[in-house]
């Protein structure tokens, strides 16, 4: 793939010109203010704050904790053989029994404290060049580092409620930020840089691409405003120092403010509802108008690995969830890992026909149409014999998982609205993995409107509407017609039963985008073994993470020798 910015990323981190540039040391060479007065250069230094990005996808990371813990995703142990037992290290994120060693816990902590920090020492190092640039450029620049450094914190405040929240490029450890502060801070730098950052337009979109713009920071901040109560804000506690939003005064106005920001993201015309769902996760997903912010990939198989966990900045969704047998029919480099699949309870949402469920097929590699998740028999490149595992079963994918602790590898559907490559070019995969899409954008203004925000539902007006359920039933004779049968309480039904038709309908489109936790948490059943499947650590502490055990020993020590730093309630120190 052609993706200019993230090569220009990439290939700036090689460039021993730019340490020169961060340590402000003058080698005799050009002064920052001479190399930043080259927007070239700017770009290039600007680059590299988008490399911890690239830690957000995988399983021993944020994506593993996010999709693990919620109702959309299951890691059971196989056997023969206790594969993916790991000590019960899966099981415990599926039933909620993790503890402050987990290893995810850590690997996010540093990855998205070390994206926040480079930004921090980006925008000092713009800073000191700015006599060399033009006002347009700094303010572009500056926005741009801060939006994305926004978006670091999110995935930590998300995670673990008190963080130690900084905007500055300082040497300094103070107390963890309470989660109302935090909220706070993000939605002023969001409402501040938003209208500085570029529009999107037809003409500007590969020059944009993998990169933060103003529909970003606009989706950020109504996914911030929808999610206030779950984060522990409330119009007497959060603090914001700006005036660009609503006033809150009330709970209702978060939702104002959701409604308005959708708004800002809808009128812009920068996106679009693709008319085929699986277009936004191709191979070259990158002409996907309904994609905001991607994690641009390179399929190749050289690769930064972290040693914890064996994390690493290659998307591997496809070898997590895909059977050992898929190998040899979809002649893949690497042999898949026959992991991660859906809980049972998550396919009861789809109706059958549904593309983005399993379908009503059953014929797995033989299937005629393409449908979300895999079930079924898994034949040869040919299509002719089915393959045998090497226990000498039949590889036929099933719905349903016989235990958590004893599944066989057949059990649970598999994830399959990734483009699966076949050419066997790529170890890794090559379509760039969705973080936010247009889709998600509607669906939070019309759960904004039914929580009480002004405006006027459009899922009987809106052509985008009529996209989206004309495509999820797209082999049907009249998809919207059998889209609304399916789904009729989204349409019909009380305002209790249309949000939770909502929380259906999310789970149906953004199933392993990185959503489901927060949305399960914001409607309150995260906790709920009714929702989520296996669930047995009911604590409502929980919808917040230990903060790493080695965190806290690493940290700040006060005169007494404690650290000043603390464990979240619930937690054991």
């Amino acid at each position: 793939m052609k993706k200019i910015f993230a090569i220009a990323a990439a290939a700036v981190l090689t460039l021993s010109s730019c340490d020169a540039w961060l340590d402000e040391k003058n080698y005799g060479g050009f002064t920052t203010e001479e190399m930043m007065s080259n927007e070239d250069n700017v770009i290039l230094l600007v680059g590299q704050a988008y490399a911890d990005v690239k830690w957000v996808h995988d399983h021993w990371g944020y994506w593993g904790v996010a999709s693990l813990t919620s109702d959309e995703c299951l890691c059971p142990i196989r056997t023969p053989g206790d594969h993916w037992a790991d000590g019960n290290y899966w099981r415990n994120l599926n039933t909620h029994n993790w503890e402050p060693l987990t290893t995810a816990f850590r690997n996010i902590w540093n990855s998205t404290i070390s994206g926040a920090v480079l930004c921090n020492k980006l925008l000092k190092t713009i800073e000191d060049g700015k006599a060399g640039m033009s006002e347009e450029l700094y303010k572009q620049y500056v926005a741009e580092l801060e939006v994305l450094r926004s978006y670091y914190y999110y995935l930590l405040f998300d995670c673990f409620g008190r963080i130690p929240y900084l905007e500055e490029f300082v040497d300094k450890t103070e107390p963890l930020t309470e989660p109302n502060i935090v909220w706070s801070r993000l939605v002023d730098c969001l409402e501040r840089n938003a209208p500085n950052m570029p529009k999107v337009t037809d003409a500007n979109r590969a020059a944009n691409y993998g990169r933060v713009t103003q529909g970003f920071a606009y989706a950020l901040l109504a996914r911030l405003y929808l999610n206030a109560p779950s984060f522990d804000c409330t119009p007497e506690n959060i603090d914001l120092k700006n005036d660009f939003s609503t006033a809150i005064t009330a709970e209702k106005d978060f939702y104002e403010n959701v409604v308005r920001c959708c708004d800002n993201i809808i009128s812009s015309g920068s996106y679009a509802i693709e008319d085929n769902f699986f277009t936004n996760f191709k191979i070259k997903n990158e002409n996907s108008k309904e994609n905001i912010f991607v994690i641009v990939e390179d399929g190749r198989s050289s690769v930064d690995s972290r040693e914890n966990g064996s994390m690493m900045n290659k998307l591997r969704i496809n070898l997590l969830t895909l059977h050992y047998c898929h190998q040899n029919t979809y002649n893949l480099v690497e042999k898949p890992w026959n992991g991660f699949c859906a809980r049972p309870s998550f396919l009861e949402r789809y109706a059958a026909t549904d593309v983005r469920g399993p379908g009503n097929e059953g014929n797995g590699t033989r299937n005629e149409k393409q449908w979300g998740w895999f079930v079924g028999p898994i034949y040869d490149a040919a299509g002719k014999t089915m393959q045998m595992d090497e226990n000498n079963q039949p590889a036929i994918i099933t719905a349903d998982v016989t235990s958590l602790d004893a599944a066989t590898w057949n059990d649970g559907a598999r994830l399959f609205k990734y483009e699966v490559e076949t050419d066997g070019t790529h170890k890794y995969c090559e379509n760039d993995f969705v973080l936010f899409r247009y889709a998600d954008v509607l669906w939070m203004r019309e759960e904004a409107i039914l929580r009480g925000a002004s405006g006027t539902s459009a899922l009987e007006t809106s052509a985008d509407f009529q996209k989206l359920f004309a495509r999820s039933f797209a082999y049907d004779a009249d998809p919207v017609a059998a889209y609304k049968a399916a789904y009729a309480k989204l349409l019909t039904g009380s305002t209790e039963e249309k949000l939770a038709a909502i929380l259906d309908e999310r789970g149906r489109e953004f199933a392993w985008e990185n959503v489901r936790r927060r949305d399960l948490i914001r409607f309150g059943m995260y906790n709920k073994e009714t929702y989520v499947q296996y669930v047995t650590g009911k604590d409502e502490y929980r919808k917040w993470f230990p903060i790493p055990k080695l965190v806290l020993e690493t940290a700040l020590k006060d005169e007494n020798g404690k650290s000043i730093w603390t464990q979240n309630p619930g937690y054991p120190e």
